[in-house]
């Protein structure tokens, strides 16, 4: 298969400044906020990974090239957490982050659904849905 991968989403936000301050807690690089600050560009990206990212469309944000029913809180966001379940607990505990489910056992991309894995879900500001999911490893 010629696709690769996800190279970035986008997700609207209600309170550009709120969400900031929610993903800065969790770790995630923030791309182009000063620019974004100065009014240079019209938006920020939250860097997930090494490879992908999330282009955040802050109120007021318009844009052509978009879903055309995209609202804040409609954004559903799987993360893979390299690490074991109880560092991830903490690493959310220790953001101000509360856990709504988990762990729970749930089929990721890896392995086509197989490779085992545990997952914890939250919520951003915007009330998206977050999860971490935490590959098991195999003996």
């Amino acid at each position: 298969m010629p696709t690769a991968g996800i190279d970035h989403i986008a997700m609207p936000t209600a309170n550009a400044e709120r969400l900031l301050a929610f993903y800065k807690r969790l770790g995630f690089p923030i791309n182009n906020e000063e620019a974004w600050r100065t009014g240079t560009v019209p938006a920020f990206s939250i860097q997930v990974g090494e490879y992908a990212k999330i282009n955040v469309h802050p109120e007021g944000y318009t844009a052509s090239l978009r879903g055309p029913t995209a609202v804040p809180g409609c954004t559903d966001i799987c993360f893979v957490y390299n690490g074991t379940v109880e560092e991830c607990q903490q690493m959310l505990a220790d953001a101000g982050v509360e856990v709504i489910r988990g762990p729970v056992s749930r089929p990721g991309g890896r392995g086509r659904g197989l490779a085992p894995s545990l997952s914890l879900y939250a919520r951003d500001p915007d009330d998206n849905l977050l999860e971490w999911m935490i590959y098991q490893e195999q003996g």
